[in-house]
């Protein structure tokens, strides 16, 4: 399990005192604006609160950050977790072009799939495939808008093996009423992004207490999912209004899938072909070879 978050709102509050005047000035803005904060430039942010840009800087490395940048993606972070669909919307606004809504969210989802593919750790992800296919049995947790990437995973999941349990249900106590028999030598995969579940983050603790093998896909490896794991895989997410972003997620799931396809491809083979002869005999797809091919095409 990994260490204590970083409480950056608490780190500010102990280490007030020792500020200068200015950086107190800083302080005071981003404890009671940090949604506002977590957009502005060290110029924009000394701008605001009438203080130079090199003074916002040194407030960072005062903190023991590595320099603004990483304050201001902390403070990023914090919002996704703290702020109400409302405050979202609010601070969406300024983020999101109103005259070209589709380009602005499509690029955001591409840039997190960027930054997913750059920071990913390739070896933890070939982990998390071996203990899966290791996995005595499979559950998969994921409520609300995780909902989706959970129902995703679990519907191929269910193609490639046959020990796959999606949890499904809307209160804690289901869902440990579905989990109560894993044990060391299950897997129990958590999905959870901003704002994170806590049935998901109490199931994932009650599963590392029963001595599952415990893997989150999460947003951080200082999110709550993560921090009730063993091994986590990280995909960003972002939000879009009062959006949640799971395009980044989800493509991390899917490559997922299609690692653990190539481990059992045998097995897959043989599976779709049967599929393939019940999907014809009882006629679960539309069949016909002419659809999409133009006269001249034949």
């Amino acid at each position: 399990m990994n260490n204590k978050p970083y409480d950056l709102l608490k780190e500010i509050q102990d280490k007030y005192n020792e500020f200068s005047k200015g950086q107190k000035l800083i302080a005071d803005f981003i404890i009671n604006h940090y949604d506002k904060a977590a957009f502005m430039t060290a110029s924009k942010l000394g701008e605001e609160v009438g203080v130079s840009e090199s003074t916002a800087v040194r407030f960072a490395t005062k903190l023991g950050l590595d320099g603004y940048p990483e304050l201001q993606r902390m403070l990023q972070d914090l919002i996704k977790s703290k702020l109400t669909s409302v405050q979202r919307i609010a601070v969406s606004s300024s983020r999101i072009s109103p005259d070209n809504v589709l380009k602005s969210v499509l690029q955001s989802d591409m840039d997190k799939i960027k930054s997913t593919l750059e920071q990913i750790d390739l070896e933890e992800f070939n982990t998390v495939v071996q203990c899966i296919l290791d996995a005595r049995k499979i559950y998969i947790l994921g409520v609300r808008s995780s909902a989706a990437l959970a129902s995703f995973l679990g519907f191929y999941f269910n193609l490639i093996f046959d020990n796959v349990r999606l949890v499904h249900t809307t209160s804690v106590s289901e869902m440990f009423e579905q989990i109560i028999r894993a044990s060391k030598g299950d897997v129990v995969i958590g999905i959870s992004f901003p704002r994170y579940s806590k049935r998901t983050i109490k199931a994932m603790e009650f599963a590392m207490n029963k001595g599952c093998t415990v893997i989150a896909i999460t947003d951080s490896k200082k999110s709550p999912v993560a921090l009730n794991s063993h091994y986590s895989l990280i995909a960003k997410s972002d939000m879009a209004s009062f959006v949640d972003s799971l395009v980044a997620p989800l493509s991390v799931i899917n490559a997922l899938i299609v690692a653990i396809g190539n481990k059992k491809e045998k097995e897959i083979y043989q599976t779709f072909e049967y599929l393939e002869k019940i999907w014809d005999e009882y006629q679960v797809y539309e069949k016909n070879d002419n659809i999409g091919i133009s006269p001249k095409d034949i």
